[in-house]
């Protein structure tokens, strides 16, 4: 009998079975209800972020995963005599430098430590040595570790400088409660398969008007172009290439799961939940997070290898695959390490069997790990 499994990774995750049905009926693109659908989740999403049309502020969706909006974003808003800052702690910083390598962006990098937070205050005396940055980049939660940076605090510094801040928010936004306006972020992007509890097709940014119109004619790629895109959907509610139709359908469902829940501050107490219960069963067996609990977020958890020459993540993976439980490799340049997420339609119980098989997965491995005080 075919194993289901519980993807305790930072996306895609798990989904409700009422999402999964929702993409069972065939949408066309310019079917009434679609076009309704793309509506709603715009308008729902600004929502969500605490803006609306009314206050100057859009809703962009792109097709693809993440990456492609934030490459959609960096891409079409930079212009030519422009430059980026990349803010970096982490792979998901790298990425968006090696985008603006590509495309030939001006752009410097302020690199920090991946076990450490970007500092505001670091961030303000680089832009005050270099007044020529235009636009700032970071990372919300950053996902090769897990921790959460202080993006209201360096918005306001953005914003103190005349800088424009593009927020990578992938794996937070829906999950943690965010002011878009109060934290000074001018284009904000997310996806569909993260903490709104989607499944994968597309991205979606979150912007304010008056920059977003900037990008008029700036796009260096013709799929990925921001204004553009903006441009067909609000003129007839259309695509200018193939939407994600059935991915869009099961997003309007999650939508509407997020808020029977009880909205974000609902699903954030649930994700927290599951990242105590996470903590106490970990520690208790023996394994050790890479960061200081003080920087360290609850969407996902870095946790080092143990010092135990029977340890062998794939052995270990798999046995916990073989289980129903998915979890995922590490990323990390300065340590052996593995995460687990704590988002996803997954509870507190479900954490709880993880832990019991993991603990399983030990002693068959006969792994004997030291418990700390």
């Amino acid at each position: 009998m075919r194993v289901r499994k519980l993807l305790f990774t930072p996306g895609p995750l798990t989904t409700s079975e009422t999402v999964k049905q929702a993409m069972l009926e065939d949408v066309g693109s310019r079917d009434h209800e679609f076009v309704n659908a793309v509506k709603e989740i715009g308008s729902e999403l600004m929502r969500i972020g605490h803006i609306s049309k009314e206050e100057g502020y859009e809703c962009v969706i792109m097709q693809g995963s993440g990456t492609f909006g934030i490459e959609s974003v960096v891409s079409s808003v930079i212009k030519k005599n422009d430059t980026l800052l990349v803010l970096v702690n982490g792979a998901y910083g790298e990425r968006i430098v090696k985008m603006a390598v590509i495309h030939q962006l001006n752009h410097q990098v302020l690199r920090f430590e991946e076990d450490e937070i970007v500092t505001p205050e670091a961030s303000l005396k680089y832009l005050q040595a270099h007044p020529e940055i235009t636009h700032v980049a970071c990372i919300h939660s950053e996902t090769t570790t897990g921790l959460f940076n202080p993006i209201a605090e360096i918005g306001a510094v953005c914003r103190k400088q005349n800088a424009v801040f593009i927020v990578d928010a992938m794996s937070s936004f829906g999950g943690i409660e965010l002011d878009i306006k109060e934290s000074q972020i001018d284009f904000l992007v997310s996806s569909s398969n993260k903490c709104i509890e989607g499944v994968p097709g597309f991205a979606f940014v979150l912007c304010k008007n008056a920059e977003l119109a900037k990008a008029k004619g700036q796009a260096r790629s013709l799929s990925l172009d921001l204004y553009d895109q903006w441009k067909g959907l609000e003129t007839n509610g259309q695509f200018r290439f193939t939407p994600p139709t059935l991915s869009i359908m099961a997003f309007r469902q999650a939508l509407k799961e997020l808020e029977a829940e009880g909205g974000v501050s609902a699903r954030e107490k649930r994700y927290r939940t599951n990242k105590m219960v996470l903590d106490k069963g970990m520690k208790e067996l023996g394994f050790s997070q890479y960061l200081n609990k003080e920087i360290q977020g609850y969407i996902i958890t870095s946790f080092l290898y143990p010092d135990n020459p029977h340890f062998n993540f794939d052995r270990f993976y798999n046995k916990l695959n073989d289980r129903g439980f998915v979890i995922y490799p590490g990323k990390l340049s300065k340590a052996n390490a593995f995460r687990i997420g704590n988002i996803g339609q997954i509870f507190p119980d479900d954490v709880s069997a993880l832990i019991v098989a993991i603990r399983e997965v030990l002693a068959e491995e006969k792994i004997s790990l030291t418990v700390t005080a």
